[in-house]
């Protein structure tokens, strides 16, 4: 659930689809990332296989070095100074891409999203876009000041797998449901929402944190809170639902399984109705290939 609720309900890696030139290439976005993402364990385990080896004591109480420094290790006793500094310089620009998404995907959330409709409606233009420019500093200042919640984090990872744990899995208990029942309403994705993020919370700061339950690692109370958090949220939803109205379905065409788009398909683009960018040879193709990855490691 971590790793689909990134994928899945993440703003800025959703806002990279609908940003695409026509519909095609929107199913096509995620797909065509998939393959690539499938490789990253081995840009992740191979620099640390190549460490341990170089630094036979790494990660132990007899070696200066953590795991978590294996990259870094590596790119300073091994790279070059100019390749060195490339290779800053790619880290550098891969960091602030990272950032300009989220940044530009935060303001357009909230001031579309939140703001123009249930806040403030039917303003003029100029007006959100004040305001957006106003709520994007906002924000910067904010994701400043969370720097000091991180430096109480051993590494980067867990503090975002934690972070995941606690906004992304309830996000995507609710996108799911939502998609696939129609009986879902508004309160019970609402509620559900606060339902799995408070549950997430309470399992690292009271269990995990004051040591209720004894699990061996950040990451690995990460995953559990991130199990409580897609169970109870998902309980809350269903629940909240059975005692709430649901949408008409008309306001549903489209959005929810098994409901059809209201209008007329759009036609492919020229050149997508090739069999080799059809979305569901992308997306089986990944699959397989992700599966058969895994295989050598279940034998």
């Amino acid at each position: 659930v971590l790793s689909f609720g990134y994928w899945t309900t993440n703003f800025a890696e959703v806002q990279r689809a609908l940003s695409a030139k026509n519909l095609s290439a929107a199913q096509r976005t995620p797909l065509i990332a998939a393959f690539p993402k499938i490789f990253i364990v081995f840009l992740v385990m191979i620099p640390g296989l190549v460490a341990a080896v170089l630094v036979p004591k790494i990660g132990t109480s007899g070696s200066d070095l953590q795991y978590n420094e294996a990259i870094p290790y590596l790119m300073q006793e091994l790279l070059p100074n100019g390749v060195l500094g490339i290779a800053v310089t790619g880290l550098l620009a891969a960091f602030m891409a990272g950032m300009a998404a989220n940044v530009s995907s935060f303001n357009t959330v909230f001031t579309t999203d939140i703001w123009q409709r249930y806040v403030v409606k039917d303003r003029e233009d100029a007006y959100y876009v004040r305001f957006g420019r106003l709520i994007t500093a906002v924000g910067v200042m904010a994701s400043i000041g969370t720097a000091f919640i991180a430096s109480s984090f051993s590494n980067i990872m867990s503090y975002l797998q934690t972070l995941f744990s606690f906004f992304n899995v309830p996000m995507f208990v609710v996108f799911i449901i939502g998609m696939f029942w129609k009986r879902a309403s508004m309160k019970s994705g609402v509620w559900g929402l606060l339902a799995g993020t408070t549950a997430a919370m309470v399992n690292y700061f009271w269990i995990y944190k004051q040591g209720v339950i004894d699990i061996p690692s950040d990451q690995g109370a990460n995953f559990v809170s991130a199990i409580v958090g897609f169970v109870a949220g998902a309980v809350v939803m269903v629940v909240v639902t059975l005692f709430t109205a649901p949408k008409p379905e008309a306001e549903l065409a489209g959005l929810v399984y098994g409901t059809r788009s209201p209008g007329v398909p759009e036609p492919p683009a020229a050149g997508d109705d090739a069999w080799y960018r059809r979305p569901a040879l992308l997306g089986w193709s990944a699959i397989v290939l992700a599966a058969l990855c895994y295989l050598p490691y279940s034998l």
